[in-house]
């Protein structure tokens, strides 16, 4: 049996989340009080496989319910369920944009006064104990329906819990830093193929680009440790559970040294066996 969690900031997409969890067949509950959903998870042990996927969504709109929600995953771990928490978030202005289109009142609004900021600073203080918990994070700031989707899948569809899901992503921090990432490194320190004309419109997908970041020394030695990093860290991680990792590559536009060092490491990390998805979010700007 399979349970998912889904919770996080409000306006961070999460009604999206579970369309979605519905498409790939998962019975979905949405604004579950936490103390229901031990109730509800032996039920389905009881009904002999005919609930076998179950997704709660279960947030700060359950009002006292929802701080109790930590303690209640930490039980069903310790009963061994297969529960997976997957938190969705978004920056300040997006969800303040997102209120403002659908013209929704935030479930803190009477509590902040009508300040929809405040609202959102106190919403994220709630939610730090459960997003300390969370299996899976997907900030959906900048995403795209499509894109999300394809992040829900990737995620969810044919799950084998032997495996962890390694993401390996190379943003631009001229486009701001990537949130999702659980260990990230700046390459800015190696030289920058945009100066060389030949390369500029070229990205770290193209052999010229990547040979010419290779050819340096740093980067190969940069690369060899970072190499013997993860081949120590990865298991660790597993070790206590972890069912994703983000591993994430930033250069200054996103597109020569961090898609080179991403490109690499996802390499690596397949020829060890690991599970791996590489995607690259700024490659295509200007």
């Amino acid at each position: 049996m399979q349970f998912i969690i889904v919770t996080g900031m409000s306006g961070s997409g999460k009604s999206s989340a579970i369309d979605v969890l519905e498409d790939m067949g998962y019975y979905c509950i949405d604004n579950m009080p936490p103390e229901l959903i031990t109730k509800f998870t032996e039920i389905c042990n009881q009904s002999k496989g005919k609930l076998d996927k179950v997704a709660f969504v279960a947030d700060i709109r359950g009002g006292d319910f929802f701080t109790k929600l930590t303690d209640i995953v930490e039980q069903l771990k310790a009963e061994q369920i297969n529960m997976k928490i997957l938190f969705l978030d978004s920056s300040d202005d997006a969800i303040v944009r997102r209120y403002k289109e659908t013209r929704r009142k935030h479930p803190l609004d009477e509590v902040s006064f009508g300040n929809i900021r405040k609202a959102i600073e106190t919403e994220r203080e709630m939610l730090v104990p459960i997003k300390s918990k969370a299996d899976y994070y997907i900030d959906t700031t900048s995403t795209s329906v499509a894109e999300f989707k394809e992040r829900m899948y990737n995620i969810f569809l044919d799950q084998d819990d032997e495996y962890m899901r390694i993401d390996v992503r190379s943003f631009g921090f001229k486009f701001g830093s990537l949130s999702e990432g659980d260990i990230i490194f700046d390459v800015r320190c190696l030289p920058n193929p945009f100066y060389v004309p030949e390369l500029k419109e070229k990205t770290g997908l193209n052999s010229e680009v990547s040979d010419y970041v290779m050819q340096f020394e740093d980067a190969k030695k940069l690369l060899a440790k970072l190499d013997d990093l993860f081949d120590f860290l990865i298991p660790l991680y597993k070790k206590e559970g972890k069912a994703q990792l983000v591993i994430a590559f930033g250069c200054t536009g996103g597109k020569h040294r961090s898609v080179t060092f991403a490109e690499a490491t996802a390499k690596h990390l397949k020829a060890k066996g690991f599970k791996v998805r590489v995607s690259h979010r700024d490659i295509n700007k200007r």
